[in-house]
């Protein structure tokens, strides 16, 4: 393979290439309770923001499998890894949000390297990151928001806008790596994690989602309407009290048993 085919391959596209005064950057792939995603998209339709770019998914994915349609195979498909820009009309801001419908399973850190390219492009001066922080919290508690910074100077920011420094924690994939590299190229990076259940960590959490994107949208100074994020949220806290409510009543048939079975126990060691 030529140089040149090399480069293509890891190569991102830009088809637009906005010039903002400032500008941010949310970068985000799926992750525990699909916190991430569900900022980055709700964020992404909320603000209209736009498709400016994309990675070439070649070499970084590969295909498992292929769909068929009435008896017709279609071609082979890749995760989407896509670029959307949103500025603000009544200042010089921009905001560039990232999307990763997959995290790939080797090249992550080629992968980051491609976004943190676009971003400097743009003039970004800070990358913004979501996560989930896996803890002991109830459903129905209010999830609360820890933190992390690239620069100890960016904690006071943190503490302001009422996030948890928890001081040592581990964050997991891309939505972690990408503050490593952000650091290594000297941008300043911040993590937001929304605390999820640990017993509920393989459904989507909205409610950490909206727990985050409301800080979020504080620091990076922009107004959303995040009332259809509330009802999302309140929906799935009440499926979850059904499912909670319903897994209880099981364990209960289960390891209980009548009062009228115990007497009949009771009846036979008399016999």
């Amino acid at each position: 393979m030529s140089e040149t085919n090399e480069s293509t391959k890891y190569s991102a596209i830009l088809r637009e290439q906005p010039s903002p005064e400032s500008c941010s950057l949310l970068a985000s792939w799926p992750g525990i309770g699909n916190v991430s995603l569900l900022v980055a998209k709700y964020l992404k339709e909320k603000l209209g923001a736009e498709e400016i770019g994309e990675i070439n998914p070649i070499g970084f994915f590969e295909p498992g499998g292929i769909l068929v349609r009435d008896n017709i195979v279609e071609s082979p498909s890749f995760p989407k890894s896509k670029f959307y820009y949103w500025q603000d009309d009544k200042a010089s801001k921009g905001l560039l949000i990232f999307i990763g419908e997959e995290q790939p399973s080797t090249k992550g850190y080629e992968l980051i390297n491609q976004v943190l390219n676009v971003a400097q492009k743009l003039n970004v001066n800070r990358i913004y990151s979501c996560a989930a922080a896996v803890t002991r919290i109830h459903h129905s508690e209010k999830s609360q928001v820890w933190g992390a910074a690239t620069r100890p100077e960016l904690l006071d920011e943190l503490t302001e806008n009422g996030v948890i420094l928890q001081g040592n924690l581990r964050i997991a994939g891309l939505n972690g790596l990408i503050l490593g590299l952000s650091k290594e190229r000297g941008l300043d990076g911040i993590c937001l994690l929304g605390e999820v259940p640990s017993f509920a960590t393989q459904i989507s959490n909205p409610k950490a989602s909206l727990a985050v994107l409301e800080i979020l949208s504080n620091m990076l100074k922009i107004d959303v309407n995040l009332d259809d994020l509330e009802g999302i949220a309140k929906r799935a806290d009440e499926e979850m009290e059904r499912i909670a409510k319903r897994a209880t009543a099981e364990f209960i048939d289960q390891f209980t048993e009548p009062i009228w079975e115990q007497g009949e126990y009771e009846d036979d060691e008399e016999d």
